[in-house]
């Protein structure tokens, strides 16, 4: 299934990935809705990302903030580890992580991807920073998950029974990650190193298409004057979202 966005700066045409089926049929319902015509890019980042889909953006006069608007629904995190931040991939926004430890998307705001190609110097450092994140990550959802035994042993002054739990909490964390490596793939290295794109949100946001034609858009959109909170200073606007291949 493919979508054509037409834009104030030209046409972007995004291919939705079947890996996905939630996030396609909530966009594709939303596009037959005429839902996105109108809308703007409201936050752009250059060699970053281009973001849209907030209803409130329709219309919305200078200096007004975007980025909340929505409809009253998010949708179940659909993260795959072979759909990736390659430059011109679509994916969902979402609300954080200390508000939205599921990783839940956004029920219509969208961004694709842009970033940057990547040295093989700073694709190692990358992976390496990546995979600490990952084992910390898992180190302390072991420890919250023993935090009474941490309590007591704490309230004991059990120094010794502490020093106990701890390496047997990073011995099943290495454990976990043996299992579940980390860091990134050599498809991701080689991509990152030729297309480009943003590794770094990998396996935290989905990706759920890509485009397909109108990448040179992408490019132009990324690329224009910014004011507050990342807002174009003059509005790029979808006025029209359309199915142009359904299969």
């Amino acid at each position: 299934m493919q979508i054509k966005l037409q834009t104030s700066l030209g046409d972007i045409t995004v291919r939705l990935y079947d890996e996905t089926p939630l996030h396609r049929d909530n966009f594709i319902k939303l596009v037959q809705e005429g839902y996105y015509d109108g809308t703007l890019f409201h936050r752009v980042i250059k060699d970053f990302m281009i973001q849209g889909g907030d209803p409130d953006s329709k219309g919305a006069p200078a200096g007004k903030m975007l980025g909340t608007g929505g409809p009253d629904y998010t949708i179940p995190a659909e993260i795959r580890p072979n759909l990736i931040h390659k430059r011109g991939a679509l994916a969902a926004a979402r609300q954080g992580d200390e508000v939205n430890p599921e990783r839940r998307s956004s029920g219509s705001q969208f961004y694709i991807a842009w970033g940057q190609t990547y040295k093989e110097g700073q694709l190692g450092q990358l992976s390496r920073q990546l995979q600490q994140q990952a084992e910390q990550q898992v180190f302390n959802g072991l420890v919250a998950k023993n935090r009474k035994k941490v309590m007591e042993l704490r309230k004991n002054r059990d120094q010794e029974g502490l020093m106990d739990l701890q390496n047997e909490l990073i011995a099943e964390t290495k454990a976990i990650m043996a299992e579940n490596p980390a860091g990134l793939s050599d498809i991701q290295k080689q991509t990152y190193s030729t297309l480009g794109g943003v590794p770094h949100l990998d396996g935290q946001y989905t990706v759920f298409g890509e485009v397909t034609e109108g990448l040179d858009i992408v490019e132009k959109i990324q690329q224009v004057k910014t004011g507050r909170a990342d807002r174009p200073e003059t509005d790029v606007i979808i006025s029209k979202a359309t199915i142009v291949v359904s299969e």
